[in-house]
C-alpha cells in the first residue's frame, strides 16, 4: 500500500517495470478485413466496448482464443475473451464496473449491461519453443507446470497458448487479425498443430492431449503428425492431473456435440485410462458397447438441437454397466437386490471419485436414476402410479428406453410405459398386470394363521410388503 501511494504521488508508471510492458520481438502477420471477412458486427457489444475502451486509454486489446478461432471458421462464439497489455489494476481503472478475480493468475471481469467480459493481461514465461523454465515457472517431476504466473508480451502470450489455431488475436476496432504462428493458415488448412515441441508441451499440461481430441472432433480438423505422435506414449501423465481438472475437461468433451467421436478417439489413442477405465470392459460386452453408443448419440443430438443435457444422466449412462456387473456379483453371493444395488453404486462411484472427481450433486442424480430402473419391471397395484409421480421419472424413463433399445431389457417394457403415461385413469387401471407373487403372499399369510411360517419361493422368508425394487 505504501509503494502504491508513493507511485501515485510521484506519478510513476508501474507498468513499465513489469514484463507486461515488453514489446514483441517478432512482427505479426496482419490479416485485413478484405482477407478474413470478419467485421466488428460479429462481436458482442460488451466485448467491443471493452476492447475500444482499452485502446482509447492507450493500451492494446484483442479478442483472443476460441472466439477468434471460431470467427475465422464462421462459427458463433459462446463468449468473447479479451487480452491486453494493461495490468489488472490498469484495466480496473478504465472500467468502473469491474472486479479483479483469481489467485493463480489475476483476471478482470468487466460488467457491461448483462454481459460479463473476461479480460486477461498478456502472459509470458512458457514459450513452447525454448528449453528450460522461464522466470516465475515451476514444474513437477513429470514436467507439468505448477505455476507460470508472469506477465509478458503479446508474442509471448501467443506462444504460451496450446495450438496455433488458438493463438490468433482479432482487433475489432481496426478489424484486423494478428497472427504470430501461422494459425490462420492452419485454420484454413483444417490442421491442428501444437505450438512448440509436442512432448514438452504435453508434459507441461497433459490435459492438452484431451483438448486435441475434442478440438479435432468439434472443428473437423486433422491432427498434425508431430502433434499426434507422442500422445499414446505420454497418456499416463493424465494420472498426475488433479481429478477436478480432468472432470472439467471431460465434461467439455462429452457436451461438445461430438461425444461419440471423442470417446472413440480417446480409446484409439489410449487416453481413456484413468478417466473412464470401465469403457474397456464395456466395449468388450456387446450390450454395454451398444448402450454407451446410444447414450452418446442421444447426447450429441440434444446438444446439436440446443436442448438441455444433464451431466448426471450422461455419467449415469457411462457407468451403468459397471454398476450392473457389480450388482449381479453381489446378488450372486446371496445379497438381497436392494442392498446389493446400493453396494454396487457405492463401489463404482468410489472408484470414479479417485479418477474423475464427479461432484456430489451428480452422485445423487445418478443414484436416483439407477435405483428407479428395477421399479419399471413392476406394473401392478399402485406402484406404477407412484413411479409416475417421482420428480426424476422422466430421466429414469429415458434411461430405461436406452436399455430397451440396446437389448438389455425387453422392448415391450418401454412400449408399455410409453402407453401408460399417456393413458387416461380407466385405461391405466385396465393396463395393470396381475402380480402372481402378490397372490402367493396372500396364500402365505393365510397359512400363517394356521401356524405355518411365511415363506416365499425357494423357502426364503418374506415380509408382508413387497419390495418395490425387487427384480
Amino acid at each position: 500500500m505504501i509503494r502504491k501511494l508513493i507511485d501515485r504521488v510521484f506519478n510513476r508508471n508501474t507498468s513499465a517495470s513489469i514484463p507486461s510492458a515488453r514489446t514483441s520481438s517478432t512482427k505479426p502477420h496482419i490479416i485485413t478485413r478484405d482477407q478474413h471477412g470478419i467485421t466488428r458486427d460479429h462481436i458482442s457489444s460488451g466485448a467491443l466496448k471493452v476492447t475500444s475502451g482499452l485502446q482509447e486509454a492507450g493500451y492494446s486489446a484483442f479478442i483472443v482464443g476460441g472466439a477468434a478461432r471460431d470467427l475465422v471458421l464462421g462459427l458463433e462464439p459462446k463468449d468473447f475473451d479479451v487480452a491486453t497489455n494493461a495490468t489488472p489494476e490498469e484495466v480496473r481503472t478504465v472500467f468502473r464496473r469491474s472486479r479483479i478475480i483469481g489467485r493463480r493468475f489475476r483476471l478482470v471481469h468487466v460488467m457491461w449491461g448483462a454481459e460479463t467480459v473476461e479480460v486477461s493481461t498478456f502472459r509470458g514465461g512458457a514459450s513452447g519453443e525454448t528449453g528450460g523454465l522461464g522466470a516465475g515457472e515451476h514444474a513437477d517431476e513429470h514436467g507439468r507446470l505448477l505455476r507460470d504466473n508472469v506477465f509478458g508480451s503479446q508474442e509471448e502470450d501467443a506462444r504460451r497458448r496450446d495450438f496455433t489455431v488458438n493463438a490468433l488475436f482479432f482487433d475489432p476496432v481496426h478489424e484486423e487479425i494478428w497472427d504470430y504462428l501461422n494459425g490462420y493458415e492452419d485454420l484454413k488448412a483444417r490442421r491442428l498443430r501444437i505450438i512448440g515441441d509436442a512432448v514438452r508441451r504435453y508434459r507441461e499440461d497433459p490435459v492438452r492431449m484431451l483438448r486435441v481430441v475434442r478440438l479435432r472432433a468439434k472443428l473437423g480438423m486433422e491432427i498434425d503428425a508431430d502433434t499426434a505422435a507422442p500422445i499414446s506414449e505420454l497418456a499416463p501423465l493424465l494420472l498426475h492431473v488433479p481429478p477436478s481438472r480432468l472432470f472439467d475437461e471431460m465434461l467439455k468433451l462429452l457436451l461438445s456435440g461430438h461425444a461419440l467421436a471423442c470417446v472413440t478417439d480417446l480409446q484409439k489413442r489410449g487416453l481413456h485410462h484413468g478417466l473412464l477405465p470401465m469403457l474397456d470392459v464395456i466395449r468388450e460386452q456387446p450390450l454395454g458397447e451398444r448402450f454407451i453408443t446410444l447414450a452418446l448419440k442421444n447426447t450429441d443430438e440434444r446438444v446439436r438441437q440446443e436442448k438441455p443435457v444433464s451431466p448426471g444422466f450422461l455419467f449415469a449412462a457411462l457407468l451403468w454397466h459397471e454398476v450392473l456387473a457389480s450388482w449381479n456379483a453381489y446378488q450372486a453371493t446371496g445379497e438381497r437386490p436392494v442392498p446389493a444395488l446400493h453396494l454396487a453404486m457405492n463401489d463404482v462411484l468410489a472408484v470414479q471419485d479417485k479418477n474423475l472427481a464427479i461432484p456430489r450433486r451428480y452422485d445423487a442424480i445418478m443414484k436416483e436414476i439407477w435405483m428407479m430402473q428395477p421399479r419399471f419391471a413392476h406394473r401392478s397395484g399402485s406402484r406404477p402410479f407412484r413411479l409416475l409421480e417421482n420428480p426424476r421419472f422422466r430421466a429414469a424413463y429415458d434411461f430405461m428406453l436406452l436399455r430397451c433399445e440396446s437389448g438389455e431389457v425387453d422392448e415391450e417394457l418401454g412400449k408399455w410405459w410409453e402407453a401408460f403415461q399417456h393413458a387416461g385413469s380407466r385405461e391405466r387401471e385396465a393396463m395393470l398386470i396381475s402380480d402372481e407373487s402378490q397372490k402367493r403372499r396372500r396364500r402365505n399369510r393365510s397359512r400363517k394363521k394356521s401356524g405355518a411360517a411365511p415363506t416365499g419361493e425357494g423357502g426364503h422368508v418374506v415380509s408382508g410388503k413387497q419390495d418395490d425394487f425387487a427384480p
